[in-house]
Formats: structure tokens, sequence, C-alpha cells
């Protein structure tokens, strides 16, 4: 089946699939936004981009090694992208990835996949990744998610709220379940650069990403208890690849 007019990009497999592992997770599973259903890819010449967003968390996969001929943006629905992610793992074969305003085709050794893609514009995710993040946590990722599985099994079953209270170099976990009088609270040693702070943070949304990265070490980053906070893994990627993870805060109450 041929596309009519189609744009196109070649990437490496194995690439694409962690593309799409990077950032599937965090797409939203809402039929009433069906642009956030999906994964927003987005080519230039400078660099290929991949995002999802449920608009409590979002991921902006990047990289800098990769690039495409001229700029183009689509929306990938999330059944084709689980079953390119299945095959093209640890894959050497190049991808085409061919593209109009309707469809998408992969190519890769003797397999072609066409999909639909998600009408609509995706929103503008760049407006609310905050610029300014004075205050910077760095901490041992295993650590930090260990210890926020462990808290939030005390948190509340509806909000999932733990706080993250930050002076000097510690970290102070914490939750409780008022309604069952239930309460955790650990701490961590953590390199932090900033002022004291606390914020709260949905423990689920938080396991998640968390889970999602594979690096050793990763640094939050935050402005202010009602603006999102900004993960990124401090090691472990590629020249020329970068991820970018937002959570929305909860709001604590005091």
């Amino acid at each position: 089946v041929e596309l009519t007019s189609p744009s196109s990009t070649t990437l490496l497999g194995d690439i694409l699939a962690t593309a799409i592992n990077k950032t599937i997770f965090a797409a939203g599973n809402d039929d009433l936004r069906p642009v956030m259903s999906g994964v927003f890819f987005q080519f230039s010449p400078e660099n290929l981009t991949f995002v999802a967003t449920d608009a409590h968390k979002l991921v902006k996969y990047q990289r800098t090694d990769v690039r495409a001929s001229q700029v183009a943006e689509f929306i990938m629905p999330k059944k084709p992208l689980t079953l390119l992610k299945g095959i093209l793992a640890g894959s050497e074969s190049d991808v085409l990835i061919e593209y109009n305003e309707s469809n998408a085709k992969f190519s890769f050794e003797d397999t072609e996949l066409i999909c639909r893609l998600i009408d609509g514009k995706y929103p503008n995710y760049e407006a609310v990744i905050p610029k300014e993040n004075p205050n910077k946590l760095t901490i041992a990722r295993n650590q930090f998610l260990s210890s926020v599985r462990r808290v939030s099994i005390f948190s509340n079953k509806t909000t999932h709220q733990i706080r993250l209270k930050i002076a000097g170099a510690e970290l102070n976990i914490s939750a409780e379940d008022i309604d069952y009088s239930n309460k955790a609270e650990e701490r961590l040693t953590c390199s932090y650069q900033g002022d004291d702070m606390q914020i709260g943070f949905n423990s689920r949304f938080l396991t998640e990403m968390l889970n999602n990265l594979s690096s050793d070490e990763v640094s939050l980053e935050m402005s202010l208890p009602n603006r999102a906070g900004i993960l990124t893994p401090s090691d472990g990627l590629d020249e020329g690849e970068y991820v970018t993870m937002l959570v929305m805060p909860v709001m604590l109450n005091s």
C-alpha cells in the first residue's frame, strides 16, 4: 500500500523502540481528548522529538543524533506503537517512516505497518515545561524509587499523595492517610542546591517515571510547590539522547 505524497525519515529500529518505550506510558487514556491518547512525533533537521502527556505527567524524548530532512509533526495512536515497540526492541535494522496528513507507514525488513494518525492539534507542551528551576535535588534512582514505593503504601488511596520535604542534604518522604490514621516517613540523604521546600506529588506518577528510567542517579528540578517538577536521568544516556519528564504537583493540605 502506498501513501499519497508522503514525507519520510529513516532511523534505527532500536532507537524507535526506545523512543516509544520512554514515552508511551505517559500518554492519556481519555477518549474526550484523543490527541493526548497518542504519542506526538516531531521531526526537524535539528532533531527528532517524541512527546506524551496525560496532563498530570509529561515525557519528552529527544534525539539530536537522528534528523529529518524537513519539519513534520503527527500524532501516533498507542496500539500500533505497542506493536512496533515489541518487534523493534534491540533491532539493528533501519525503519523507514513515511507519513502524510492522515496516515503513517513503517517499513523494515519484510514488514510494513500502516496506521491512521490521530486527528487534531497537539497541545503546546513546551509552554508547560518550567524554564527557571532554582531548586535541584540529585539522588540515587533506586533508593528514591524504593522509598517512594514503601511510603506510598500509607498514602491516601484516592490522591496517592506523598510529601517531599527537602532541607540541606536531607530528603524527607512522608505520607499520611487521615481516614485510617496511617502514617509513614523516611529520610534519605541527597545532594541538593536551593531553598528548603516542601512539595506534594502523586506517588503513582512518580513511581511510573522512576521505573521507566534506567540511570543510576536522577535529578528533580523544582521552582515552587505549585509548579511542575522536572525529572531527568543524570547518567546512562547515549550521546545526543535527552529525556525530560515532567510531574505535576498535588496541593499539600498543610
